[in-house]
């Protein structure tokens, strides 16, 4: 209809819309005192409320980002409307008849069919898929509901469809419904070929709705073997009303159930979400067609009221599976901008919900939800499933990498509880998990993929020079092994056959491995009494020029401590060897032993303790065999 909308007509609108109800539509509002409410701001990301609404003056004010105007500025800024496109909405809504007068309309965008067309457009479908649902052609869909457990009831409480195999049968039904063509074109319902047909055939068919409870698009299911398209699932194009990563599914049904619990779920499909809410879990939605991602978040934050640290908890499902847990890892990135506790639950044998309840009943689904686990103890589990613990080496890249995980956990008042208990599952002291957390958080911490990807830590910052690949051969850390391959090399006499049970695992130092590997291969200290050429020898057996060049180096280096070692000075070295090759035996025996549980395994945590007794003997007469380090005699 030509013509603007009369000024008096227009402040009816404004004085029977209440600001209030029409934003609550979007935002948790909260009481705030003076009149006022408080919620988070919907036109930018913040984590205190800083959106203010006054009902008795009729007017919103953002003091984050300075948005602020009356209800239908509200709805233009937040549904992308025109005035006149706002005004009829809220019109309809709330009884207003509007009358016109001659002169310009606004000036319109060029935006295709007004937005209201195009909700009529679904809200017309709906109700003929919904129609359809019941008709002879759609037994196969009504058998896929009914084996997965959902009968009529459930299919009306849903609104879920029957789309005609028919390629044409929306396409007239719109037409007769007096919605043209371009409408249904732009509502994404109807595509255009040589001819117009509909976009959904044969399928069982999902409304997708606003919270208000608009239907603006529609998920369908393949259900027939002769379905040209193989895609199991095709969702409703990107239109002007249809935004996937600002929709979810469930939301008009869930949305009062989580503002009064403060809860929500977010499973992984539309059976899913029905499946939670039958079974009593009243808070369940899901992403459509795609990944749940950052605005979704932002969605599920303006109705959760999440506003600090008791702004409620957001509890995740996902299969069992692998492609489940790397779903988890990947909400990890949009984790951070909740306030609420996040959480992880994943059913067993890989069942989604909806199997779940098909299999073990409603209590199964409720249970689910309610052993929940956070997902930061999610996260943590998979990072140090993919390294041996039970290795000193696979030990330190699993705290380096799981550091970086308790480091980026916002609520920093928890990182020292969360670093103990790294600290038990790894087998570690607490003081070193708490050093490298630290390390973690004084650089960037890794993207959740990266750490999904990562097999080893990366270095603290970039080196400039490159580092060398192996630590120095002079660091005090390798002082034993270094003191006894001089003495090896230099005066094999004095050792003799006092390193019969000294093996290339007891030196750390890999190029020291190939060092005794050489010395092996030249058939071993005793070999080397009175032979002038012994070190040319063990040289000669060294194929690694880096091992080579330490066999020199060691033997021109003076030995600490004598310049005429004999054999107990020799022999001190060599218990002194196997007391640290000992020493991280027992480190390796209580780390294993510290994460085994002493009830539920305690055939394991005797047989483990009993090992450490043995070992801590051992490295006690090693150490009382050491005495001679030093003495020069």
């Amino acid at each position: 209809m030509a013509g603007r909308i009369r000024d008096d007509d227009i402040a009816e609108v404004r004085e029977k819309a209440r600001i209030d109800d029409v934003i609550s539509e979007y935002v948790t509002l909260k009481r705030a005192g003076g009149g006022t409410l408080k919620g988070l701001c919907p036109f930018h990301d913040e984590k205190t409320p800083s959106f203010n609404v006054n009902p008795s003056r009729s007017f919103y004010h953002c003091f984050g980002c300075g948005e602020g105007g009356d209800v239908i500025s509200f709805l233009m800024k937040v549904d992308g409307l025109t005035f006149t496109e706002t005004v009829e909405r809220l019109a309809e809504k709330y009884g207003v008849q509007l009358r016109r007068e001659d002169g310009d309309d606004e000036p319109q965008r060029p935006r295709g069919p007004a937005r209201a067309r195009l909700i009529e457009a679904h809200k017309v479908a709906q109700e003929y898929y919904a129609d359809q649902l019941g008709t002879p052609d759609a037994l196969v869909a009504r058998q896929f509901l009914g084996q997965r457990g959902f009968d009529q009831a459930a299919a009306e409480l849903f609104g879920v469809g029957f789309a005609p195999r028919d390629g044409e049968a929306l396409t007239r039904h719109l037409r007769a419904r007096r919605i043209t063509d371009e409408e249904s074109v732009a509502a994404g319902l109807v595509a255009l070929g040589r001819s117009h047909y509909d976009r959904f055939r044969g399928r069982l068919v999902w409304p997708i709705r606003e919270a208000n409870g608009d239907t603006i698009g529609f998920g369908a299911r393949r259900i027939f073997d002769d379905d040209r398209i193989e895609a199991k699932y095709l969702n409703t194009s990107e239109t002007a009303i249809y935004k996937k990563s600002h929709v979810l599914y469930g939301i008009d049904l869930a949305r009062t159930a989580m503002k009064e619990s403060q809860q929500a779920v977010v499973v992984e499909g539309y059976t899913d979400v029905m499946a939670c809410h039958l079974a009593g879990v009243k808070t369940a939605v899901a992403s459509c067609g795609t990944a749940f991602g950052q605005d979704h978040a932002k969605v599920l934050r303006r109705f959760l009221g999440d506003h600090g640290p008791t702004g409620g908890e957001v509890i995740f499902t996902f299969d069992g599976d692998s492609a489940g847990q790397k779903a988890a890892m990947k909400v990890l990135d949009s984790d951070q901008v909740f306030a609420s506790q996040t959480y992880v639950a994943v059913a067993p044998e890989g069942m989604d919900p909806c199997d779940l309840r098909i299999k073990e009943g409603d209590e199964a689904v409720r249970e689910l939800v309610a052993k929940r686990q956070p997902l930061y103890r999610f996260a943590l589990d998979n990072i140090l499933a993919r390294y041996d613990l039970d290795r000193a080496d696979g030990r330190v890249d699993a705290l380096r990498d799981a550091a970086g995980l308790v480091a980026s956990i916002r609520d920093k008042t928890k990182v020292d509880a969360f670093s103990r208990e790294l600290a038990h599952m790894v087998g570690v002291d607490v003081d070193q998990v708490r050093s490298e957390v630290r390390r973690a958080a004084s650089r960037p911490a890794p993207r959740p993929e990266e750490r999904r990807t990562s097999r080893a830590p990366e270095p603290e910052a970039a080196p400039e020079p490159p580092r060398p690949q192996l630590p120095s051969l002079s660091d005090p850390r390798f002082l034993i092994e270094r003191e006894l391959l001089k003495l090896v090399i230099q005066h094999p006499s004095s050792v003799g056959r006092t390193t019969t049970h000294v093996t290339a695992g007891d030196f750390t130092h890999p190029t020291f491995q190939g060092v005794w590997e050489a010395v092996i291969g030249a058939g071993g200290p005793a070999a080397g009494k009175d032979d002038a050429g012994w070190s040319t020898n063990v040289r000669g057996q060294a194929a690694d020029p880096a091992v080579a060049a330490a066999i020199t180096e060691l033997g021109v280096e003076p030995v600490r401590g004598t310049s005429d070692p004999n054999p107990t000075f020799a022999v001190a070295y060599v218990y002194r060897l196997q007391e640290l090759t000992t020493s991280r035996r027992i480190a390796d025996v209580k780390a294993r032993l510290q994460r085994t549980n002493p009830v539920d395994q305690a055939l394991d945590y005797n047989r483990m303790f009993g090992e450490l007794v043995m070992l801590e003997q051992h490295r006690r007469k090693l150490r009382e065999g050491a005495v001679g380090i030093g003495s020069g005699s």
